[in-house]
């Protein structure tokens, strides 16, 4: 038997195909081997090593029994904002379709203060039926699939007027 040395290299980082190779070298030779253990009639020690083991056994998380119920809130059938949301939807009722062409100008007014608008808010606005207005939108509006206002409506070119357009129209 022999004892080896190992000597490592500079560099920092080990995926480096250009480093240096690792050096090991002989430092000695081993003439005689020995072994320690610890003496049998040494009841301290075996009393740590029981009590080390006994920790390592013990599971991190018990279940403990509760003497009595824990209620940390109270159960309610039905809570304040929910109500709130069914009176306020009993008081709308349901929505009713408007003729086409009031639907049209608060359709019209609605795309002058933003250019791209969803269902949703457009549903909003109107307080109309979803397939209602969809006919309707599809009539006068273009519906986006593509990235930057993806599943929004736009106004067809030919409803468009800016207000740009109609100041230049009035100097001429």
């Amino acid at each position: 038997m022999s004892v080896l040395c190992e000597d490592k290299p500079m560099s920092t980082t080990e995926d480096d195909e250009d480093a240096p190779p690792v050096k090991i070298s002989v430092l000695g030779k081993i003439i005689q081997r020995a072994e320690c253990r610890p003496v049998n009639d040494d009841t301290t020690y075996m009393k740590i090593k029981r009590q080390t083991f006994e920790m390592q056994n013990k599971p991190m998380r018990q279940v403990k029994q509760l003497e009595r119920v824990v209620n940390t809130y109270k159960p309610k059938s039905n809570h304040f904002n929910n109500l709130e949301h069914d009176l306020r939807k009993k008081d709308e009722g349901k929505r009713s379709r408007l003729d086409k062409d009031k639907v049209m100008e608060i359709l019209f007014s609605a795309f002058e203060k933003h250019q791209y608008y969803n269902v949703k808010d457009l549903v909003e606005i109107t307080k109309q039926p979803v397939t209602y207005l969809k006919e309707v939108l599809k009539e006068i509006c273009t519906y986006n699939m593509k990235a930057p206002h993806r599943n929004m409506w736009e106004l067809k070119p030919e409803y468009r007027h800016y207000k740009e357009q109609s100041t230049s129209s009035d100097t001429t």
